[in-house]
C-alpha cells in the first residue's frame, strides 16, 4: 500500500512538473498582438522608424514582452493605457533588457527608464501621468539620441477619443 501511494505521488509530483513547463508556452501563443509603424521625433530633427506590436487591452499589458529571447532592432511595444496616469512596471519574467519609453497623450516623451535589468521585480515608475510606454532594446534611446521632450507617433497615439 505504502508503495502505491508513493507512486501516486511521485506520478503528481511529475504531472505538476510537466504544467509548470509547458503551461506558460501555451500562454504564449494565447495572447496575440497587432503591429503598427511607429515614428520617434527628436528635437534634434531625426525621424526613426519602429516597427511596433500594439498591448491595449488589459492582458496585453500585463503580458508584454515577457519571455521574448530576441526582437529585432527596429521593433518593440506600445503599451496604450487609454487614460493619462501614473504608471509602473516592472521586468518580472522579461528576457530583453530595455528601454521604456513613458509618454504623455501628446505621444510626447516625459521620461525614459533606459537598460531596464532583466527578471528585475523593481518596479518602473513613469514619474508623472502618461497615458503611453514604448519599449525598445536597451541602447536604442543612447544610440538614437532620443529624450525628453521627442514625440511618437502612430496610429495608437494619433486616433480620436471615442
Amino acid at each position: 500500500m505504502r508503495d502505491i501511494v508513493l507512486l501516486h505521488a511521485v506520478k503528481s509530483a511529475i504531472l505538476a512538473l510537466f504544467f509548470m513547463v509547458t503551461l506558460p508556452a501555451f500562454g504564449q501563443e494565447q495572447i496575440r498582438f497587432d503591429r503598427e509603424p511607429l515614428l520617434i521625433q527628436t528635437a534634434a530633427g531625426k525621424v526613426l522608424h519602429f516597427t511596433v506590436e500594439i498591448a491595449s487591452t488589459p492582458d496585453q499589458r500585463a503580458y508584454g514582452l515577457m519571455f521574448r529571447k530576441t526582437m529585432a532592432d527596429d521593433a518593440g511595444m506600445i503599451f496604450d493605457f487609454d487614460e493619462p496616469r501614473r504608471v509602473t512596471m516592472w521586468m518580472e519574467n522579461t528576457i530583453l533588457p530595455l528601454d521604456m519609453l513613458f509618454a504623455d497623450d501628446t505621444g510626447t516623451i516625459r521620461h525614459i527608464k533606459e537598460n531596464a535589468t532583466p527578471y528585475s521585480r523593481d518596479i518602473i515608475d513613469s514619474m508623472s501621468k502618461v497615458k503611453y510606454v514604448v519599449e525598445l532594446n536597451a541602447g536604442i534611446a543612447s544610440k538614437f539620441g532620443i529624450k525628453p521632450g521627442d514625440r511618437i507617433v502612430s496610429a495608437t497615439t494619433t486616433k480620436k477619443a471615442k
